[in-house]
């Protein structure tokens, strides 16, 4: 069963059949484009895309003019594949609406990992205000949590924490990532903030704290 159409758009065809056949593998529709205006004609000319992965260095339109042009159209996530790496590039991006960032050489496990979480977040905020996952409840327009149906009393940085884990689910996730997510891009703190967070987040949470896996030296994944 297809879990949705992706338009995979990059100027090398090596990298296009990479990313396409762990699509497909994984259950996706792909169609291509190798430049950024065949990017918009393809997307103009097909109403059910799901999701962009967009090449940033291309002819004709790169990955910014391209983002900017379906922003005024379409809010359809975007997750930009770049080999530029300064935090300038990313914040581009961001601004721009990019959804997610993924440097150049990747593993197409995680390309299709982020695509999953991403997909995932979309529908989430599209269509329901609860997310409920192995005993964990939370009703974001209430903004409150429930542990097997009793509920616990988290602060905001804490929700924000736990929905950026839950939507993210098996997602390997840096300390980084984590901080420019949920603190957003104008907080200039200690990543060992996420450390403390993450502490308080566990024992709240109980038994099923141990669903938040530590990965050493990286960061965090939720993990049921």
């Amino acid at each position: 069963m297809d879990k949705g159409k992706i338009l995979v758009v990059d100027d090398e065809s090596r990298m296009r059949k990479l990313v396409k056949d762990f699509l497909v593998k994984n259950d996706y529709m792909v169609v291509e484009a190798a430049d950024g205006e065949e990017c918009l004609n393809v997307f103009r000319a097909n109403n059910d895309i799901a999701l962009i992965v967009l090449d940033v260095m291309m002819p004709k339109k790169d990955g910014y003019e391209v983002a900017e042009e379906i922003r005024e159209i379409s809010d359809v996530p975007i997750i930009m594949l770049t080999a530029k790496a300064s935090e300038q590039d990313e914040l581009k991006g961001f601004e721009l609406g990019v959804d997610e960032y993924i440097t150049k050489p990747f593993s197409p496990k995680i390309l299709v990992a982020r695509v999953e979480a991403v997909l995932r977040r979309s529908s989430m905020s599209e269509n329901d205000d609860n997310i409920e996952i192995a005993g964990i409840k939370m009703d974001i327009s209430a903004h409150q949590v429930y542990i097997d149906g009793e509920q616990i009393d988290l602060s905001y940085k804490e929700f924000e924490l736990l929905n950026y884990f839950l939507v993210n689910r098996g997602v390997a996730l840096s300390r980084e990532k984590i901080l420019n997510n949920v603190w957003n891009y104008d907080y200039f703190g200690d990543a060992r903030t996420i450390d403390t967070h993450v502490k308080k987040l566990r024992n709240k949470l109980g038994k099923k704290g141990d669903y938040i896996k530590t990965i050493w030296g990286m960061g965090y994944k939720f993990e049921v």
